[in-house]
């Protein structure tokens, strides 16, 4: 007995996926790690049901009158799909998945600052997501994603069940922000100060801003359009006394900076996967940390620009268009930094890095258009058209999109401990950028021939660009399944990872590939930058570039 003491005491810790078994080890768990894991299935799940709705509304709109659906559903499933894809999707997941697994690590620390608020962020979520399903299950409202008034006042079908669990929702965000920020101050390592620390927690970081300053206005508007949904009250309904501009003044608030919520980190994530595989520090941290920021700030000033049709002076209409081409300077400070990164680096095309290129290419382009919507000549012309909905969508969607797939990919060694094929995953990236493409690009023409968006039915020479966008919408939901299925193989018959099989210089790195339960078995003490490629004499030794074990 007294022999096999110290080999127990020895014995290598399991990893956080094998430390306790049984559903209640997973539903009452403290690590941020099993948390992440949980909002992983769910929001993947609201992915595919969101991505189902669209495939609805394109097959519908394959012929320019009822192909198989009816007007009235048609409109519940457009609402139905920017929900869950704004809500359920975009804005939590790089976050609640990535931001969950990776930050503690990133930061040299065990844990989340709260961990039990961290879980109850879970339920919350899960709650929230309910509700909102609920709702549309049992009445389906068709207002769209942003509940405009006075219609969403005044329609019949399910618009309260449906802001309720949003409202819920938006707890969910609040207790992940305040996590995160607590988190960032207060649990990093010895040796990482904020300009050490890794540009993803940065992303995270002004993310969090975001989401803990605008997330409380848009749980008041909500609650007054249910309000006079329900009792009739008149907040925003002008047929009572009501001021509809006001509900826009309070939405965008929200609703603009809501954007940053979705493309910040997937920013962040980008500017881990860049370093890594140029095989170079990024061309200037500085300049990428403190320019997430900018980004966070100005967000918060330009909603104007989504009110230039409401009604507002030449002099306002200047300051806001001008705020919000003042955010793509920031913009283009990553976009520098990144392309800079690649210059004379050492890169290995694998698979993050191409999702990379496919996101880079759609934030340029809906980004080049955003400054164009922001300037009020051209933006009248295109307000609600199609050109709208392919300008949300390029820098949105697929920006997000693409930079989840990028950190599911990159992150997929840390996560699980295995490795997936590249082959199928390069196919799968390839095939994603072109869907994505064929899917929105024929919507700029659409918005520039002046199709309004939201109809049933359109004219019949539009009809060809819509087969185009019919098309490439199955194209990009093949691929995401593609591009799922290969993840979900790899976790069974994937090869095992090493620690760090893409050598990366990032903090999370130094724990096990997967982690033990509180990521290390001592906190470690960083006295290197987060970047710095110069590699160690033993490092330099098993140093390869691509790593033998990625080329399954």
């Amino acid at each position: 007995m007294s022999a096999a003491a110290p080999a127990a005491q020895n014995s290598p810790a399991p990893d956080y996926l094998h430390d306790g078994s049984g559903i209640a080890s997973w539903l009452l768990t403290r690590d941020h790690k099993r948390i992440a894991i949980m909002f992983y299935v769910l929001i993947v799940t609201f992915l595919f049901l969101g991505g189902i709705f669209a495939l609805v509304l394109r097959t519908e709109l394959l012929t320019p009158e009822r192909t198989i659906i009816d007007a009235t559903t048609y409109n519940r499933m457009f609402t139905m799909h920017g929900v869950t894809m704004v809500w359920l999707f975009m804005i939590p997941a790089i976050p609640n998945i990535f931001g969950n697994f990776v930050l503690p690590p990133m930061l040299g620390a065990k844990d989340l600052a709260f961990p039990r608020l961290n879980l109850a962020s879970l339920y919350v979520y899960a709650i929230g997501a309910i509700v909102v399903l609920a709702g549309m299950v049992a009445g389906g409202a068709d207002t769209g994603w942003t509940f405009y008034v006075p219609y969403s006042a005044e329609t019949k079908t399910a618009v309260a069940p449906v802001v309720a669990g949003i409202f819920i929702l938006g707890f969910s965000s609040i207790f992940t922000a305040i996590n995160f920020i607590a988190t960032v101050h207060t649990l990093r390592a010895e040796g990482i100060s904020w300009m050490r620390m890794p540009l993803f927690a940065w992303g995270i970081y002004a993310t969090s801003i975001i989401m803990l300053l605008a997330t409380p206005v848009l749980a008041l508007v909500l609650v007054l359009v249910a309000i006079d949904h329900l009792f009739g009250f008149g907040v925003f309904n002008p047929a009572i006394g009501g001021d509809p501009v006001l509900f826009q003044h309070l939405f965008w608030f929200y609703s603009h900076p809501a954007v940053y919520i979705m493309v910040l980190p997937a920013m962040g994530v980008i500017s881990e996967v860049v370093p890594t595989f140029a095989h170079r520090r990024p061309a200037s941290y500085t300049a990428i940390a403190i320019s997430s920021l900018g980004i966070a700030f100005v967000g918060f000033l330009s909603w104007g620009h989504h009110l230039f049709v409401a009604g507002m002076s030449e002099l306002d209409a200047g300051i806001f268009g001008g705020l919000s081409m003042f955010v793509a300077i920031f913009s283009a400070i990553k976009v520098f930094a990144w392309t800079g990164t690649l210059y004379k680096g050492s890169i290995a095309f694998r698979t993050p890095l191409l999702y990379f290129f496919g996101f880079l290419f759609l934030f340029i382009f809906g980004g080049m258009t955003g400054v164009a919507v922001a300037t009020q000549g051209l933006d009248v012309h295109w307000h609600d058209t199609y050109f709208i909905v392919a300008h949300f969508h390029f820098i949105m969607v697929g920006g997000t999109i693409t930079a989840f797939l990028a950190a599911a990919h990159y992150w997929f060694p840390k996560m699980f401990g295995r490795m997936y094929s590249e082959r199928v995953g390069l196919l799968a990236s390839a095939a994603v950028f072109i869907g994505f493409f064929f899917t929105f690009f024929p919507q700029f023409l659409l918005g520039n021939l002046g199709m309004p968006r939201r109809y049933y039915a359109y004219p019949a020479h539009f009809q060809f660009l819509n087969v185009l966008s019919t098309g490439g919408a199955w194209l990009l939901g093949s691929a995401m399944l593609l591009a799922l299925g290969n993840l979900v193989v790899a976790l069974k018959y994937g090869k095992p990872a090493t620690a760090n099989p893409w050598h990366s210089r990032s903090y999370e790195w130094l724990s096990a590939s997967p982690p033990i339960t509180h990521n290390f078995e001592e906190t470690p003490v960083i006295r290197r930058d987060p970047y710095c490629y110069v590699l160690s004499e033993h490092e330099s030794r098993e140093r390869s570039f691509p790593p033998s074990e990625t080329a399954a």
